[in-house]
């Protein structure tokens, strides 16, 4: 049986550590792209990678690729599809990999290499989470491959995924602004308006998927059902 209550929250911790990890790689490919397309440029701080241009180039793409492959496994995870496990470890795999090579490179080429640091551990965090996971009392339990029996456990780990989700696009440009404040000003917050709308949206989402269990009234889809059915018959 997976009604077990420590295997309800292991399913939604599995799902929430895997929505910030994909999203953390995505950003990160996201925002290596200043770098891979000025080398030469912020103060120069950056222009040991300059004849390897090609190869940031390289991580931008891959590491977006890999940061999408993340989230589109988060979507498989919450519905219990039987690719869900295979397509998360594919994800968490690719990103390790790119994400070691990326901060071997930079501290071979510029003498450091963070966030790229913080990426790789997180992946390699999450990828050592879902390992552990296929223990076999473990799996039993929990079972990625199988849709929750109680529906409800995919919608709350959704809705923690928005919200924690929402919450690290929000600030994001804080907590990067040790690594990317150059003469004085935190290129981390270049995109300041758009984070702060996707992230509140995130948040917002998570928040009425939340109070639609609460509220029936709140849950668009259902309405959205209803009103059909009504049309139909009018």
């Amino acid at each position: 049986m997976r009604n077990k209550w420590w295997a309800k929250l292991l399913r939604i911790f599995g799902i929430v550590l895997m929505s910030l990890t994909a999203v953390f790689t995505l950003m990160g490919g996201a925002g290596t792209s200043c770098v891979a397309l000025n080398p030469t440029g912020f103060g120069g701080k950056f222009a040991g990678i300059a004849s390897f241009q090609w190869l940031w180039i390289l991580f931008v793409l891959i590491g977006v690729a890999a940061g999408i492959l993340g989230v589109r496994a988060v979507v498989l995870l919450i519905k219990g599809s039987k690719k869900a496990y295979r397509a998360t470890i594919i994800a968490l795999l690719l990103g390790t990999i790119l994400n070691a090579i990326h901060m071997l490179a930079s501290r071979a080429l510029r003498g450091a290499s963070m966030p790229v640091d913080g990426v790789l551990y997180t992946n390699i965090l999450t990828l050592l989470v879902f390992l552990l996971f296929r223990i076999p009392g473990i799996w039993k339990s929990v079972n990625f491959e199988k849709p929750a029996e109680n529906e409800q456990i995919g919608r709350k780990a959704a809705a923690f995924s928005l919200i924690i989700v929402g919450v690290l696009t929000l600030t994001i440009q804080f907590m990067m602004a040790p690594t990317h404040t150059i003469s004085g000003f935190n290129f981390a917050d270049v995109w300041h308006v758009t984070l702060a709308i996707l992230g509140g949206g995130l948040i917002l989402s998570g928040l009425l998927a939340i109070l639609s269990h609460y509220f029936p009234m709140m849950n668009f889809k259902s309405l959205w059902v209803v009103k059909r059915l009504r049309a139909r018959n009018l």
